[in-house]
């Protein structure tokens, strides 16, 4: 802990190249809207390509689990 608050206390100097084609520009993010069986509207973001098989894939879970909390709500 004293270490973490010494490092917090004298932090590194800025680099002068940094953000300049030093391989830590800002990730793409990718976007998908899906609709799901019961009217709802599911947004997936990932810094990865979302395929339309991974976009169906996660919607469906979704989907299970929506239906499964309704199901416990009714009992």
């Amino acid at each position: 802990m004293l270490r973490e608050f010494a490092r917090a206390q004298n932090s590194l100097e800025a680099r002068e190249d940094a953000g300049s084609g030093d391989g830590l520009d800002e990730p793409v993010l990718h976007r998908e809207e899906v609709e799901l069986p019961d009217g709802g509207r599911l947004v997936l973001t990932d810094i990865e390509e979302i395929t339309p098989e991974r976009a169906e894939r996660v919607a469906g879970r979704i989907s299970r689990i929506l239906n499964s909390k309704q199901r416990d709500h009714q009992s």
